[in-house]
């Protein structure tokens, strides 16, 4: 693959991966306020956001698969860094979004 695919292909990595961020951390924020819908609104876009991301990652892998050969940049590097952690704020967000949910419940039946 050549070294311009790759660096186009990290680039938009790196963005979605940084929209997936952004809309789960949201996703907490719109759940801190009691709003729940919004908050699930927010985590479907972090989830199409980061399947954007995933799907970028995987077009890179199966070239390799195939046997092209490519020089590892510090540019792929960043966009898989932001993509793991990415995927790790989302699944952190889910949790963290039920759990405000269930303690907003509480707090409304006292």
């Amino acid at each position: 693959m050549k070294t311009e695919s790759i660096q186009q292909l990290s680039f938009m990595i790196i963005l979605h991966a940084g929209n997936a961020r952004s809309s789960a951390f949201e996703a907490i924020a719109a759940a801190k306020r009691g709003e729940g819908e919004l908050a699930e609104a927010k985590m479907k876009e972090a989830d199409e956001a980061f399947l954007e991301a995933h799907k970028l990652q995987t077009e890179l892998l199966q070239e390799e698969a195939r046997g092209a050969t490519s020089d590892m940049s510090v540019l792929l590097v960043h966009a898989q860094d932001h993509l793991m952690t990415a995927m790790t704020v989302k699944e952190l967000a889910i949790e963290m979004v039920d759990m405000i949910t269930r303690l907003n419940q509480l707090e409304e039946l006292k």
